[in-house]
């Protein structure tokens, strides 16, 4: 993000990512499913670990990538933002 913030930031162009933890979606589950290994326990064993100790939303997400592109961030280039309650 940052090699990048620097080629763009001249051409006005902001340059950020949101690295999500760990989001109640299908997408985990069927990951799980996949490896085999039980959902519940999975996500368990994750919220365990995490500061906030729960499971992430997709509107929470949406959240963070809404104030990225508003003008509130207009002079935030150059991040990784983890949104993964404290992970």
């Amino acid at each position: 993000m940052h090699a990048l913030a620097l080629e763009l930031g001249p051409s006005n162009i902001n340059v950020n990512a949101v690295a999500p933890g760990l989001v109640e979606t299908r997408m985990p589950q069927q990951h799980a499913e996949w490896l085999g290994e039980d959902y519940e326990a999975f996500k368990a064993s994750v919220v365990s670990q995490t500061p906030l100790r729960r499971v992430g939303t997709p509107e929470e997400q949406a959240a963070v990538i809404a104030f990225l592109c508003s003008e509130d961030a207009a002079f935030v280039t150059g991040q990784t933002l983890s949104v993964g309650g404290g992970l």
